[in-house]
């Protein structure tokens, strides 16, 4: 196995979703914890949250960390709203180039994700059940992922695509139908596929040779339940502290990272411990807080990487 590991914004509570007004951990604050931890890379987090350009490269440079990914959101089913979003997708793809420029030793892999619906993220974990997706719904997120997938290789990088909670590709056998008919392969994402009711150490088994990018997450599956059988959507998942730190939740890491390292995983393992805090949280208590974790988290994975 020679997997290179990366900590992620998300785990300190700066994402797309973070609430405006939200107090949060300064870019430098967190790479200082995420490198003195020992991560050699970072996921990238809001576009522009770690910089552009030369400043970019310094920051990176300064921690000693590479840019591992990032996240990349497109709505693939809608024709429409797919060629409205695109814009966003050659900005990202910037930002990924203004990384590349410093020659790192892995290329950041653009994570490539759909958008899903209001309904999906409002019961994750059951998409399918209360929004399902028509044939033709389908041959429009294969082609235009394809057409996305296309763009992300002209500028020089390998896609991966992120099957996730709350989105038109979220279950296993979602994930299955995706695999199917499209010719980009796999993040797989621990976390949210123990939301959809599948099981991380079998899905390396059931996708392992198209999976080329991991993100590792533990959830504390009954504090799950809970939230979804009391209604909750994705927003109230990430509220409720259901991602713990390695150890604390029901993910059997090692069998995870055994069946990695049996197929000779050779990429990015992107810790991500996901939370949402408010307007009104501590910001120093939460920064040590979330600090101490992923210490935790980076120290677990020491046999492996």
């Amino acid at each position: 196995m020679n997997a290179e590991v990366a900590g992620a914004p998300v785990s300190f509570g700066v994402f797309e979703m973070t609430p405006e007004g939200a107090a949060t951990v300064a870019a430098d604050d967190m790479l200082a914890v995420l490198a003195d931890a020992g991560y050699g890379g970072v996921d990238l987090g809001p576009v522009g949250f770690l910089g552009r350009d030369a400043e970019l490269r310094a920051r990176l440079a300064h921690f000693g960390l590479e840019l591992a990914g990032g996240w990349v959101q497109l709505p693939l089913s809608d024709d429409e709203a797919f060629e409205a979003s695109l814009p966003s997708l050659h900005d990202a793809l910037r930002v990924f180039s203004d990384a590349a420029e410093a020659g790192p030793r892995r290329l950041p892999l653009p994570t490539l994700a759909d958008d899903g619906s209001l309904t999906r993220r409002a019961h994750p974990g059951r998409g399918a059940e209360v929004d399902a997706l028509d044939a033709h719904a389908w041959e429009r997120l294969f082609a235009n992922t394809e057409r996305a997938a296309a763009i992300v290789r002209a500028a020089g990088f390998e896609p991966t695509f992120h099957h996730h909670a709350g989105t038109f590709v979220e279950s296993p056998d979602e994930i299955d139908r995706f695999l199917a008919h499209v010719d980009v392969d796999l993040t797989l994402d621990t976390g949210h596929l123990l939301i959809a009711d599948g099981d991380p150490a079998d899905a390396v088994s059931r996708w392992g040779d198209r999976i080329n990018h991991l993100h590792l997450k533990d959830v504390d599956r009954a504090e799950l339940r809970r939230v979804l059988a009391a209604g909750g959507g994705m927003t109230e998942v990430w509220s409720s502290g259901a991602f713990v730190a390695f150890g604390h939740g029901d993910l059997d890491l090692a069998r995870v990272m055994d069946a990695m390292a049996a197929r000779g995983f050779d990429g990015w393992v992107v810790v991500e411990q996901d939370v949402l805090n408010t307007p009104d949280v501590d910001i120093d208590a939460f920064r040590a807080a979330r600090g101490d974790d992923q210490r935790v988290n980076r120290a677990a994975l020491q046999p492996w990487a």
